[in-house]
């Protein structure tokens, strides 16, 4: 049976974190099919319908591939239809139009 003292002079763990990105940062998109994919800076693919954006859904495969990226990668521009996505908002899942 051990006792409160050898319970407390048992060397601790060291806890170690997986790698966890802080931000995560827009790259390139791609559209394919009916999906859009947002290549990430930290190695992920976010793919989400371009239904959830009515604006980028209408617009031409030319107008679609003419985007500019904001902030470093925190947001998506499209200047000539004047769409707006943010990294943020794709990750979280969010229709941003419909809130």
């Amino acid at each position: 049976m051990s006792t409160w003292i050898e319970s407390q002079s048992k060397p601790k763990l060291k806890f170690r974190r997986a790698y966890w990105p802080m931000t995560a940062l827009a790259k390139t998109v791609k559209f394919k099919d009916e999906m859009m994919e947002v290549h990430l800076t930290d190695g992920r693919i976010v793919s989400v319908p371009v239904i959830w954006f009515p604006l980028l859904h209408e617009a031409t495969a030319e107008q679609r591939e003419r985007y500019e990226i904001g902030g470093g990668g925190v947001s998506l521009h499209w200047p000539e239809i004047d769409e707006d996505i943010t990294t943020a908002g794709l990750l979280a899942g969010a229709d941003e139009q419909s809130s």
